[in-house]
């Protein structure tokens, strides 16, 4: 069976009501709002039916205004781990290897020609709504690689559809900002090849590998241990503790996860997040008294205080001793 995740069903209804429609107009969906709470994935056939639907309702352009709200968080751990490319352009290749997390009706290619590099979408519309869901996908890419790189002026140099033209152009220009084509041999979008090596504004090696892992275990359908979440969860804690202690929903966000979410499988393992920020800095200040020559107030901001004298009590606590003392030893 072809499928799409919720999320990207639930992105389309959330914007149809920030439209003006209200959820009793939508209670004759395909999947109506009060039932998507438990689903992972709906059937292809009842997201385009959900296109052609909203299309209808709200006029021309809606599938393009809904791709200009997509977030990286909205795919997913796949679209975390697009944070943390590189370059820009790797968002492609990933989606070559990685998109049936979110569906399996998409085939992505891009082909570099010189100084052009063009984004194939391999999608043959066999219903007016995945016409509209393939304009929704190239409208998408517009802000994911804006967001990347946290650069406006890319844009793309121009867009191609298979599908012939709606009754109103007026979307399509605004969101694209260059040539729209339909009636074409094939869907693509086309970008500077320059703009695709274009480095990302928030490229992590540590965080990219951890995320990496995540998208290839749900690639599998591996249930990840509580146990190995408990131990990336301080990892995570770890790097993130020298801008300060970090919150839950920023750990959550980085592992793909809700904040209830992870809370419960750390509590599969007998642990909670506050515990764990403690074992971490522990950790670490017992580390840094040892074996560097930092000083207190350093070792301090590494472990996430703002003040010497809060660290110093806190390690107090955790050890009976003061960092001055348990260097000394």
């Amino acid at each position: 069976m072809n499928y799409i995740s919720i999320s990207l069903y639930q992105k389309m209804v959330n914007h149809a009501i920030a439209e003006g429609l209200s959820e009793e107009d939508l209670q004759d969906l395909p999947v109506p709002p009060a039932a998507m709470q438990d689903l992972r994935a709906v059937p292809a056939d009842h997201f385009f039916l959900l296109h052609e639907m909203l299309d209808q309702r709200l006029g021309p352009g809606f599938a393009v205004r809904v791709g200009q709200q997509m977030k990286m968080d909205d795919y997913g751990v796949l679209g975390l781990s697009w944070k943390t490319c590189s370059r820009a352009g790797e968002i492609f290749e990933r989606s070559e290897r990685y998109f049936h997390l979110l569906s399996n009706t998409y085939l992505f290619k891009v082909e570099t020609k010189g100084e052009v590099s063009e984004i194939y979408l391999f999608r043959d519309a066999h219903r007016r709504g995945v016409e509209f869901s393939n304009e929704a996908t190239f409208s998408a890419t517009v802000v994911v690689l804006q967001a990347m790189t946290e650069k406006d002026d890319i844009v793309p140099l121009g867009v191609s559809f298979k599908h012939g033209p709606p009754r109103s152009l007026d979307s399509h220009e605004k969101v694209f900002q260059c040539p729209v084509s339909f009636n074409q041999p094939h869907n693509f979008i086309s970008y500077r090849t320059a703009d695709l090596n274009t480095r990302t504004a928030k490229a992590d090696i540590g965080i990219h590998n951890f995320l990496m892992e995540r998208v290839e275990e749900e690639t599998k359908g591996m249930e990840v241990s509580s146990i190995k979440i408990a131990t990336d969860v301080s990892q995570l804690i770890q790097d993130a503790l020298p801008s300060g202690i970090p919150a839950i929903q920023q750990i959550g966000e980085y592992m793909g996860m809700s904040s209830r979410t992870l809370t419960r499988r750390l509590a599969e393992n007998g642990m909670t997040f506050r515990t764990l920020v403690k074992q971490t800095q522990e950790k670490i200040s017992k580390d840094l008294l040892q074996n560097t020559s930092h000083t207190i107030s350093e070792i301090a901001f590494q472990t996430g205080f703002s003040e010497q004298s809060a660290f110093s009590r806190a390690f107090k606590r955790w050890t009976g001793q003061s960092p001055l003392d348990f260097r000394q030893l």
